[in-house]
């Protein structure tokens, strides 16, 4: 095998043109010949004892040579690339220039880690939220725990918004039931818009026992079978609640921590409270000054690259989904898309994360930072006790290299933030600017940024949710193993 030529095009693309020359091509064929030999037929030998040579001569030399360059070719390209040292991205474009006896030529596109050129990436400044917490913050906290602590006690009158309905019901199109429409002894809120818009207005006001008919057209944008249709729901109230909550006083405190007075627990939330701010303000703030950096950065990125990353996205997805128990398929009809619609709503965010993951090897390499075998053991044993798991198991489930890039973007991120400036955020524009807003809410609702998405630096991603139960565990910590911060 010989490199004829290396072309370098633009968008981190290389063409490279080899050759495989004859007596590689040689040992190709007659491994083809071996491979083909007992499905050619030739008077007068039986399946597979035929020489090559009156094999040859019936069906003309030519006849191994597509086989043996489906050989040789992968080898040859694999060891262009090494001898080479290019760091490729992807699979390449392969094209045949010429093949015959003395051997093949060909061409291989393919894409290659893009040179990278830092931009400013210390004495960066970037805004950082000054973090409070109110009376009315606790309130609403201990609000929310006495929600979780409510009773529910039964009613004897009109139901009303806020309540709570046992239900059963039924939903008919032109008089035959459709699947999944119905329930028996559901527990619906009302005003909780669980249920199809128009449903729980219709139970408003009804009481325990009383059966009536509704009326129901299901949104143009609901699934295909019922998009738009006008449907009836056969509905019998068999309970209404109401919840009843607890006081928020010392006993209170006592039932749902391991306090014994009100203040003692509403000075144990305002802690938490700032903790978990500040720890988002910090978030907020490495992220800012890393969508800086990234932004910075001079890269001639291949859409390779961008590409995989869009990929992970939705594989990303798709494993939440999964773990929400609900099928691809199904998700899909829900929110009448494609995966082919997801992979290209994530190449905006993709490339932004590949230029951050592209920002932070060269940081990495400039700054020469390393991380020691100390430093993994620290990581394994903090992720041992997050899980709940021992260091051993841990160890089963999260590979050492992921260990090391882990700790090793950490300290690339490190770089920034301790040589980077906090500037107070800019002041809230008043509420009501349309434009502003329908911006947030489109932006809430990108889907395809799963784990590696764009609210932590792909940095930030070691092995979450500890919570749960054994599996659910093991399963988290497997997912650590995938690469936090590819460098493609």
């Amino acid at each position: 095998m010989s490199v004829k030529s290396i072309e370098k095009l633009e968008k981190s693309m290389v063409a490279l043109t080899i050759t495989v020359e004859a007596e590689a091509f040689e040992a190709a064929v007659e491994k083809a010949y071996r491979k083909m030999r007992s499905k050619i037929n030739v008077p007068g030998f039986r399946p597979g004892k035929a020489p090559r040579k009156m094999i040859e001569s019936m069906y003309g030399a030519e006849v191994f040579y597509n086989e043996a360059v489906d050989e040789a070719l992968p080898e040859a390209y694999m060891n262009a690339v090494v001898e080479n040292k290019l760091e490729v991205v992807g699979y390449p474009e392969l094209s045949l220039e010429e093949v015959g006896k003395d051997g093949f030529t060909f061409k291989a596109l393919v894409a290659v880690y893009p040179e990278v050129k830092l931009g400013k990436y210390k004495g960066i400044s970037a805004p950082k939220a000054e973090v409070k917490v109110s009376a009315d913050d606790v309130k609403q906290r201990l609000n929310e725990m006495a929600e979780r602590n409510a009773r529910l006690v039964s009613v004897d009158r009109k139901a009303k918004k806020g309540d709570i309905t046992v239900i059963d019901f039924k939903g008919f199109d032109d008089g035959v039931a459709f699947e999944g429409g119905e329930g028996t002894n559901h527990e619906l809120e009302l005003g909780s818009g669980s249920f199809v818009p128009g449903f729980e207005d219709q139970i408003i006001g009804m009481k325990t026992g009383e059966e009536k008919d509704i009326d129901i057209t299901f949104p143009e944008d609901y699934h295909a079978e019922l998009a738009g249709k006008k449907v009836v729901f056969h509905v019998k109230v068999n309970e209404v609640k109401v919840k009843e909550l607890p006081e928020l006083d010392d006993e209170f405190a006592k039932d749902v921590s391991e306090f014994d007075t009100i203040k003692e627990l509403k000075d144990d939330i305002k802690a938490k409270l700032t903790a978990e701010r500040e720890e988002g303000a910090k978030r907020a703030f490495e992220d800012a000054l890393m969508a800086k950096v990234a932004e910075g950065i001079e890269a001639d990125v291949p859409q390779a690259m961008i590409d995989e990353q869009a990929a992970r996205f939705v594989e990303n997805l798709k494993a939440q989904i999964a773990n929400a128990g609900i099928p691809f398929d199904q998700y899909l009809k829900m929110t009448n898309t494609t995966e082919a619609e997801l992979l290209k709503q994530a190449g905006e965010p993709a490339e932004r994360q590949v230029r951050l993951n592209l920002a932070m090897a060269e940081i990495v390499k400039v700054e020469n930072i390393e991380v020691s075998d100390e430093e993994i053991e620290a990581e394994y044993t903090t992720l041992s006790e997050k899980f709940g798991m021992s260091v051993e198991d841990v160890k089963k489930y999260v590979e050492v290299e992921a260990i090391r890039g882990q700790l090793t973007n950490d300290k690339a991120i490190a770089v920034v933030v301790d040589n980077a400036k906090a500037t107070k955020p800019a002041a809230k524009k008043a509420e009501g600017e349309e434009g502003e807003k329908k911006s947030a809410a489109k932006k809430s609702t990108k889907k395809a940024e799963g784990e590696e998405g764009e609210k932590k630096p792909a940095a930030k991603k070691t092995a979450k949710k500890a919570e749960g139960e054994e599996g659910e565990k093991k399963s988290a910590a497997k997912k650590t193993a995938k690469k936090t911060a590819e460098n493609e």
